[in-house]
C-alpha cells in the first residue's frame, strides 16, 4: 500500500529532523533553573529543588483546572519480605490525616494510637489462636475509643470542598501515586493540604481500613483476570520481586500487620529525593515553582536504596500454567522483555503493534478479521528492570485453548518470516502520532506519562520519550524480522490457560469481629477550618449557547451540526440516527457484520489497510435508541476517508462464510457473557427495573442468530442512510465546505424512509419488597437496591445532583463513611439516583454494596438503616454545594462534545444548557430539602434487592427476611433462549 503524498511528507520531515529536533536545554526564570526538551509539544519544565524533590510543570490553558500527581518510587518491589502489601497499606492510611487534621484532639487521641501500635506488634508476633483473638478484641476496643477523636474522611471532604475531582491513589510494583484534579484557583489550598499530609501522617482508624484492604484482597480472589496476571508474573519472574511479591500482599501478611514496619517504610522511601510533584494545567510555571518550593522545602533528603532485582535466567519453556475460575476460557502467551527505555523494549512495542494495532496488524487481519478466534491481541509494557510481551486470545466455539495457542504461534512464525508489508511500520507511527496529538490535549494523559518516566528513573530521557515515535519510524522491516527471530526462540515463553472450573486454592481473608467506630461526621479540625476559612476565588462558568456555539447547515435532507476545530488538523464526522436496537434488533448485528465485508473491488482486509494507511478510521455504535457512525482522521484525507466508508456501506456484498463465522463467534461470546459477574449484575438490575421483558434481554435469540440471512443484513446496511439522520462535524473545514462535501460524498434520498416503530419499556412500580437472587461461585456477594422514582423533572436536577454527592456518590458521602469507614463492611459501596436520558423516562435509584458473603446481612441492614433515615450533617452538605459549584465553574465542554450535549438536552426537552439552572439553584437548596426528598422517596418504601452470590456461602433464609425471594438463573436473564417475550 502507498501513502498519500501528504502523509509521506509528514513522516519524511519528522525523520529528517529527529536528530536535532529534540534536545535538552537549560533555562532560568524567576530564580529557578529548569530543564526542557526543545520542540516538546507539552512544554514541560523539569526542576530539581534543593532538597532533591523533582517538580515537573506542563502548562495547558484549555480549562481552568490542574491535574496533579505526587509520585513516590516505592511499591510492592520495595515491600519487606515479611510484610508484603505494606506499600499498599501505607497508601490507604495516607488519607487519614496528620496530628493537625483528621483529629478533634490529637493530644487525647495519641495515647490510644500508641496503645494500638503496641497491640499490633504483639498481635503480629503471636501464633496462638485464642491469644490472637483476645488481642484483636482489645485492638477493636481501643480503636473504638481512639475513633471518638478521629474525623473519618476529613481529607476527602476537604478536597471535595475545594472542588477537587477524582481524589485517589494507586500502588503498583514500582510506584505509589497520589492523584487529584483541582480548580486552578485552589492551588494554594491544595499545596497547604499536601505539604501537611506528608509532614507527619498518623495511622488512625487503622483496623477498619485494614478490613477494606481485606475486602480488596477478596475481590481479587474473585477476579480471574487478576489471578491470571499473578500467575504470569510469578512464572516470568521466578526470583525477581515482579513475580514474587504482589501489590496487595499475601493473606498471611495481611493478617499480621505491623504499624511499626509501615512507619519505618514511610520514613525510608517518602523523602524528597525519591518523590516528584507533577502538574499539568492552567498555571504560570514561574509562579507555580515558587509555591511548590515553599510548600515542600521542609522535607529533608536522605539516601534511598531502591530495590535492585536479580538478573533472571532465560526462560526455558514453554512453561505451562493453568488458572481456574467461573469466567470464560482464555489463554495468553507471555515473554520477558528488556528494561523500559531499552532498544529491545522499543522493538518489542513496535512488534506488538505489527501484530495487533486494532486495525491492520497480523492478528487483526489474519485472526480477528478472518474470525479464526473469538478475539486476539498483542501488547507490550515495561518496568525499570524488565518488561512483558503478551499475546492474548479467546477461543471460538469448539476450539481448545491449545489450538488457540498454536494459531497465535503461527502468526509469530509469519512475523519471523517477514510476511508483512514494510509500509505497516510507517502507518503505525502515523496513527500513533495522531493518537498522541489528541492525548496531549488532556492534562491527565500528560501527568501520567511524566510520572511513568520519573518512576522508571527515566526522567532524564524525556527527550527520548518525546522522540520515540520518530525513532520507531526509522526502524526497518529487516530490523524487526531480525529482532523477531532472536526474541521468539527456543520456546522461551509462558503459556497460561484460563479454564472454567472451581478454583480450589482460594482461601479468603476471614472477617474479624469489628465494632462500628465513630466517624465524627460534620466535625472539623482547626487546620481544615483555617484552610477552608477563605473562600476560593470565583471562576466564571462558561455555558453552552446552543444557538451560537453550534453552527447549523444542510446537506441534502440532513441537518448539519457543526463545531470548528481551531487547534489542529483532525476531523470527526458522525452520522447520528434516532433509532437503535429498540427499532430493529438486526441493526447491531448488521453493523458488526460490516467490518467483515468487502466490495466487488476490494476485500475487507484491503479496505482496512486503506483506512489505516491514511491514518483514518470508522466505528459504529448501535445503542437502544440511537445509532452513531463515526469517521475520523486528518482533514486533508477527509474526502478519501468518507469515500472509502461510503463505498463500503453502499457496495458491501454478501459473504456467507463471514456470516457463518460471525454467528459462531456471537454464540460463543454469549456463552462467555453468561459467566461474567458484571454482565449478570447488569442483567439482574434491568430485570429489577422492568421485569422479565427488559432492555437488557431485548436481543435476538440464539435460534434467531442461527437463522440470520446474509442478504437481509446487507440490505439493511445498503438502506441505512435512507433513514433520517443528522450529520455532525468537528474539524477545521468551514461549515459551507463541509456541507457541500457531505452532500457530494454521502448518499441520501430526497425524502427519508420511516424508521420501524420502537418497542417501549415501562419500569415496574414496586408495591412490596422483593429479592432477586442469582447463584454465582464467588467469595463476595454483590448486593444492589433498585427502585423506580418517577418521571424526569429538570427542576429537580440541582437537588438530585447534591443528593447524590451528599448521600452516596463519593468517599465523603454518608454511605461510604458509614458502610466502609465506620463499619468496615465493604471495599466498594455507593447509592445514587440515575437521571434518565429522555423526558418521558423515569429516574432510577441504584444502591450497591460489594462485601464478603459472611458480611451480607450486616451490609444490607446498614444500607437499609440509612435509607430509613437520612443522617444530617451541615458541614458535609456545605461541602457538597461547594464541590458542585466549583465543578460547574471549571467545566469546559468543547469539541464535538458540544453537539452531543445539545442532542442529549433535546431528548430531555431542554433548550438551554441545564448546568446554568443547576448552578443558579444550588444556593437555594437546604439540607432540609434533601431530607424531605429522602423521606418521600425512600422512607418505608419497598425496594427490589438483587443479590449475586454463591449459594454455598449465604443463607436463603436470610434473604427471605428482606422480601419475597425469586431465584433467577442466567438463562432467565439474557434472552438468548427466550423466544416468546410477549411483545
Amino acid at each position: 500500500m502507498k501513502f498519500t503524498h501528504m502523509l509521506f511528507l509528514l513522516l519524511l520531515t519528522a525523520s529528517l529532523q529527529a536528530q536535532k529536533k529534540y534536545e535538552w536545554k537549560t533555562a532560568t526564570a524567576a530564580g529557578y533553573t529548569y530543564k526542557y526538551v526543545t520542540n516538546d509539544p507539552t512544554a514541560t519544565r523539569f526542576y530539581t529543588l534543593k532538597n532533591g524533590l523533582t517538580v515537573a510543570l506542563s502548562p495547558n490553558k484549555k480549562e481552568p483546572r490542574i491535574a496533579t500527581r505526587i509520585a513516590v518510587r516505592a511499591g510492592s518491589n520495595t515491600d519487606p519480605k515479611d510484610h508484603t502489601g505494606l506499600a499498599h497499606y501505607l497508601e490507604h492510611v495516607l488519607f487519614k490525616g496528620t496530628d493537625k487534621f483528621g483529629s478533634l484532639d490529637w493530644q487525647k487521641e495519641k495515647p490510644y494510637l500508641d496503645q494500638i501500635d503496641a497491640l499490633y506488634e504483639q498481635y503480629n508476633h503471636t501464633t496462638d489462636a485464642a491469644q490472637r483473638k483476645a488481642i484483636y478484641h482489645t485492638i477493636d476496643s481501643v480503636s473504638g475509643a481512639a475513633a471518638k477523636y478521629a474525623i473519618a474522611n476529613e481529607y476527602d471532604k476537604m478536597m471535595a470542598s475545594i472542588g477537587s475531582q477524582r481524589s485517589n491513589a494507586h500502588t503498583s510494583v514500582e510506584e505509589t501515586v497520589y492523584e487529584e484534579d483541582i480548580p486552578s484557583s485552589a492551588i494554594d489550598k491544595f499545596l497547604a493540604v499536601q505539604s501537611e499530609r506528608f509532614r507527619n501522617p498518623i495511622f488512625r482508624i487503622f483496623h477498619t481500613e485494614l478490613e477494606a484492604v481485606y475486602e480488596e484482597k477478596n475481590r481479587s480472589l474473585d477476579n480471574d483476570g487478576s489471578k491470571v496476571f499473578e500467575t504470569m508474573f510469578a512464572s516470568l519472574f521466578p526470583t525477581h520481586n515482579y513475580g514474587q511479591q504482589t501489590t496487595i500482599g499475601t493473606i498471611e501478611h495481611l493478617k499480621n500487620p505491623s504499624l511499626k514496619a509501615i512507619r519505618e517504610y514511610y520514613y525510608k522511601y517518602y523523602v524528597p529525593n525519591n518523590m516528584a510533584v507533577v502538574f499539568s494545567g492552567d498555571f504560570n510555571p514561574d509562579q507555580m515553582i515558587k509555591k511548590v518550593d515553599a510548600a515542600f522545602s521542609y522535607m529533608q533528603p536522605k539516601p534511598v536504596e531502591g530495590y535492585k532485582g536479580p538478573v533472571e535466567a532465560a526462560v526455558k519453556g514453554p512453561i505451562v500454567k493453568e488458572v481456574y475460575g467461573p469466567t470464560a476460557e482464555s489463554m495468553r502467551i507471555a515473554y520477558r522483555v528488556g528494561a523500559s527505555g531499552s532498544r529491545e523494549a522499543l522493538l518489542a512495542d513496535l512488534t506488538a503493534a505489527i501484530l495487533s494495532n486494532g486495525k491492520a496488524g497480523l492478528l487483526d487481519l489474519n485472526l480477528n478479521k478472518a474470525q479464526k478466534v473469538l478475539g486476539a491481541s498483542a501488547g507490550a509494557y515495561g518496568f525499570k528492570d524488565y518488561g512483558v510481551f503478551m499475546l492474548v486470545a479467546n477461543p471460538k466455539q469448539g476450539q481448545t485453548l491449545e489450538q488457540v495457542k498454536d494459531i497465535l504461534l503461527e502468526q509469530i512464525d509469519k512475523l519471523k518470516k517477514g510476511e508483512f508489508d514494510e509500509s505497516l511500520i510507517k502507518a503505525i507511527v502515523a496513527n500513533r502520532k495522531l493518537s498522541e496529538l489528541q492525548a496531549q490535549e488532556d492534562n491527565t494523559n500528560r501527568v501520567v506519562e511524566i510520572v511513568d518516566q520519573f518512576i522508571k528513573n527515566k526522567d532524564a530521557e524525556w527527550d527520548q520519550d518525546v522522540a520515540q515515535l520518530d525513532e520507531m519510524g526509522k526502524v526497518s522491516k529487516k530490523e524487526i524480522v531480525d529482532f523477531a527471530n532472536k526474541f521468539f526462540q527456543n520456546d522461551n515463553y509462558v503459556v497460561i490457560y484460563k479454564r472454567k472450573g472451581e478454583d480450589k486454592s482460594i482461601v479468603k481473608v476471614e472477617k474479624p469481629p469489628i465494632t462500628p467506630v465513630e466517624t465524627n461526621a460534620g466535625k472539623q479540625s482547626a487546620f481544615v477550618k483555617s484552610v477552608t476559612a477563605t473562600p476560593l476565588a470565583s471562576t466564571q462558568p462558561v455555558w453552552i449557547d446552543y444557538n451560537k456555539d453550534i453552527q447549523k447547515g444542510k446537506a441534502g435532507p440532513a441537518n448539519v451540526l457543526y463545531v470548528p476545530n481551531k487547534d489542529n488538523s483532525l476531523f470527526r464526522l458522525h452520522y447520528y440516527f434516532n433509532q437503535g436496537t429498540f427499532n430493529n434488533r438486526l441493526l447491531p448485528i448488521a453493523l458488526q457484520y460490516l467490518q467483515f465485508l468487502g466490495t466487488d473491488k476490494a476485500t475487507a482486509e484491503e479496505i482496512t489497510k486503506q483506512f489505516y494507511n491514511i491514518a483514518a478510521s470508522f466505528s459504529t455504535n448501535a445503542g437502544n435508541e440511537e445509532t452513531t457512525i463515526t469517521i475520523s482522521g486528518l482533514q486533508e484525507n477527509f474526502d478519501k476517508a468518507v469515500s472509502l466508508f461510503e463505498n463500503l456501506l453502499r457496495n458491501c456484498k454478501v459473504d456467507e462464510t463471514a456470516l457463518a463465522s460471525l454467528k459462531d463467534r456471537l454464540l460463543k461470546a454469549r456463552t462467555n457473557t453468561k459467566m461474567n459477574k458484571q454482565a449478570i449484575a447488569q442483567a439482574v438490575r434491568s430485570y429489577a427495573v422492568y421485569g422479565a421483558n427488559n432492555p437488557f434481554n431485548y436481543v435476538l435469540t440464539n435460534e434467531e442468530i442461527k437463522s440470520l440471512k446474509a442478504a437481509d443484513l446487507v440490505a439493511l446496511l445498503h438502506s441505512l442512510t435512507n433513514y433520517k439522520h443528522d450529520v455532525l462535524y468537528y474539524g477545521p473545514s468551514p461549515l459551507a465546505k463541509v456541507s457541500a462535501d457531505v452532500a457530494k460524498l454521502h448518499t441520501m434520498p430526497a425524502t427519508w424512509t420511516a424508521a420501524p416503530k420502537a418497542v417501549v419499556f415501562k419500569p415496574l412500580k414496586q408495591t412490596s419488597n422483593q429479592v432477586l437472587f442469582t447463584d454465582y461461585d464467588a467469595v463476595q456477594s454483590e448486593i444492589y437496591w433498585v427502585k423506580d422514582l418517577g418521571q424526569y423533572d429538570p427542576a429537580q436536577s440541582a437537588k438530585i445532583d447534591i443528593y447524590n454527592s451528599y448521600f452516596g456518590g463519593g468517599m465523603g458521602s454518608v454511605v461510604f463513611q458509614t458502610i466502609r469507614e465506620s463499619k468496615a463492611l465493604a471495599y466498594s459501596t455507593f447509592a445514587v439516583v440515575q437521571t434518565p436520558a429522555k423526558k418521558e423516562d423515569d429516574y432510577t435509584f441504584i444502591g450497591y454494596v460489594g462485601s464478603q458473603a459472611d458480611k451480607m446481612n450486616d451490609a444490607i441492614n446498614s444500607m437499609n438503616d440509612l435509607l430509613k433515615d437520612l443522617p444530617k450533617t451541615d458541614q458535609n452538605f456545605e461541602n457538597a454545594i461547594k464541590s458542585e459549584k466549583k465543578d460547574i465553574e471549571t467545566q469546559r465542554i468543547t469539541k464535538d462534545d458540544i453537539i452531543f450535549n445539545y442532542l442529549r438536552a433535546q431528548k430531555r426537552g431542554l433548550n438551554d444548557d441545564v448546568r446554568k439552572s443547576i448552578y443558579g439553584n444550588l444556593n437555594k437548596l437546604t439540607l432540609a430539602d434533601l431530607a424531605t426528598y429522602h423521606q418521600q422517596q425512600f422512607q418505608n418504601q419497598p425496594f427490589t434487592y438483587t443479590v449475586i452470590a454463591s449459594e454455598k456461602r449465604i443463607s436463603m433464609d436470610d434473604l427471605k427476611k428482606y422480601g419475597e425471594v425469586k431465584r433467577l438463573n442466567v438463562d432467565d436473564l439474557f434472552g438468548y433462549e427466550n423466544v416468546n417475550r410477549g411483545m
